[in-house]
């Protein structure tokens, strides 16, 4: 099995030394490397162990997009978290292509990625986080219903919960073979989170879902909280004034760091 070759640097500011590493794994799922971006609480001591909260970026972004819109650095500081921020390779949607057999994110990110971070990081095993935007939010979520012993919570910032009618369009097409498949609807349902809620009725974890009321996916998301309140699954939905943008995310992000932040106390 390939494995990964590691950047690791630390960045002097004012006298303090901040742990930021890149992670370039060369993995037999993935079709290109992928590059993960590990921040670590500054003075951490050598004996303790921390909550580890996932950050996946959305739609044609990359591993660096959160850090520059909210300075990841600051916010592992702030909450005494290990951040990681993986790359989704433009258009991954965080799952294991039906039609694409060097784009299995889903088990790159199980077998390599979380591996890795859980044999090199002090991380506390019961308080593992996992949020995302847009495709983000629809990969922190699918991951869960797909690990739910792994995660202890997880979120969603403007997620696209939902993959039916939106199938010709962000890279949806090419990673399912939509246009090839003999049951498209069926397909995109498959690998929505909105088709896997009895994954999320039994996997029992909290749920936080934010999205902005001008946002394109609002309506979606909506739904989404509907229907888990209506199984009885433990969700915090927040609506507020806000539309698909960093703008929106750099403020919303906030509350899923409290909501994670409480779980791991």
């Amino acid at each position: 099995m390939k494995w990964a070759f590691t950047l690791v640097f630390s960045i002097l500011i004012w006298g303090q030394s901040f742990a930021q590493d890149q992670h370039v794994f060369q993995s037999d799922f993935l079709n290109q490397p992928d590059t993960a971006w590990v921040f670590t609480p500054e003075n951490q001591s050598s004996d303790a162990s921390y909550p580890l909260l996932y950050l996946l970026h959305g739609w044609s972004g990359n591993y660096h997009y959160w850090d520059d819109i909210i300075d990841c650095q600051d916010y592992a500081n702030r909450y005494g978290f290990i951040i990681v921020c993986p790359d989704g390779l433009y258009d991954s949607w965080y799952l294991d292509s039906p039609v694409e057999s060097e784009n299995q994110y889903e088990q790159f990110f199980e077998k390599e990625l979380s591996t890795y971070v859980e044999n090199n990081y002090p991380v506390q095993k019961q308080h593992v986080f996992i949020t995302g935007l847009s495709m983000g939010g629809h990969g922190a979520l699918y991951l869960m219903e797909k690990n739910p012993d792994y995660f202890a919570a997880a979120g969603s910032l403007s997620g696209l919960l939902d993959l039916r009618d939106w199938g010709n369009q962000y890279g949806i097409d090419r990673i399912l073979g939509i246009s090839k498949a003999t049951d498209p609807n069926k397909t995109l349902e498959e690998y929505s989170v909105s088709g896997n809620i009895p994954q999320l009725i039994v996997a029992n974890k909290p749920l936080i879902v934010s999205c902005g009321t001008e946002d394109p996916f609002y309506q979606i998301n909506v739904r989404f909280a509907e229907i888990c309140n209506d199984n009885l699954i433990n969700i915090q939905f927040i609506e507020s004034p806000g539309n698909h943008n960093s703008s929106y995310w750099r403020s919303a992000v906030k509350a899923h760091f409290a909501f994670f932040k409480e779980l791991a106390n």
